[in-house]
């Protein structure tokens, strides 16, 4: 395959991955399974873990924000997929002219635009109660790149052998909560032993929360750089791990 063609049908791959989120973004979005999981979970939890504290509120919005984009982003796939397995639609797209990869990148990508255009709700509250955007470059690309990593998350996630969208968001729960817990958005790093530390650089919400954090004016634990390169390698390492275990199933019959 030459340069050319491979071009080509990579551009064709991009089309086709992008019509599949725009069909997702069309027909899912309002679904009740992602307003509770993706909006109204989030929501509620950073609020009874806020109320109490001796904090401006504009310092707290950095971590609504990590947590929004981190519930929000990673609720698609696990409410999508077995959806679309349960009513056959998930195996007429496998059917159709484009490729496993393509559908799995067009359902990341829809879980991207949820997670992005929902944390504007949370980054505008906390503009109009005073919270301040010190580097605006850094959020808009950790942002991004937070809500990559957690919408291949989602797409792992929907891996679990099952189309039943409980039955999904069980592990799906399982899962998020330790990355939340260990990622420093409740209890800074630099207050956790070495051990825990050590387990926060294990979530990608660690480097999310961290590079908002900074972008917001607030102490960091890495450099934005560090975080947004970690960032980057859970996107492809989940996305990646997301597509061989759905390609296990497809062979499989699940």
């Amino acid at each position: 395959m030459n340069s050319t063609t491979w071009w080509r049908r990579l551009r064709h791959e991009a089309a086709r991955a992008w019509i599949i989120a725009e069909k997702d973004i069309r027909i899912y979005y309002a679904k009740p399974p992602v307003l509770m999981w993706g909006i109204a979970l989030p929501f509620f939890m950073f609020l009874s873990w806020s109320v109490g504290r001796n904090r401006p509120a504009g310092a707290l919005i950095p971590g609504l924000i990590a947590i929004t984009v981190f519930f929000t982003a990673s609720s698609i796939g696990p409410v999508v997929i077995p959806w679309e397995k349960r009513v056959r639609t998930f195996e007429r797209l496998l059917t159709a002219p484009v490729s496993l990869p393509a559908i799995l990148l067009g359902k990341t990508l829809a879980g991207v635009v949820f997670g992005l255009v929902v944390t504007l709700i949370p980054l505008l509250v906390g503009l109009a109660l005073g919270a301040r955007i010190t580097d605006p470059f850094s959020l808009v690309v950790g942002l991004a790149l937070a809500a990559g990593a957690f919408a291949s998350l989602g797409i792992l996630i929907s891996t679990f052998p099952s189309q039943n969208v409980g039955s999904v968001m069980m592990p799906a729960t399982l899962i998020r909560w330790p990355l939340l817990f260990v990622s420093g958005v409740f209890v800074p790093l630099t207050a956790l032993a070495s051990w825990g530390r050590a387990l926060a650089y294990l979530s990608p919400l660690t480097y999310a929360n961290d590079i908002i954090q900074q972008a917001m004016g607030g102490e960091g634990y890495l450099t934005p750089v560090v975080d947004a390169a970690a960032l980057l390698v859970f996107w492809i390492v989940f996305l990646w791990a997301g597509l061989r275990l759905h390609e296990l199933g497809r062979r499989r019959g699940l």
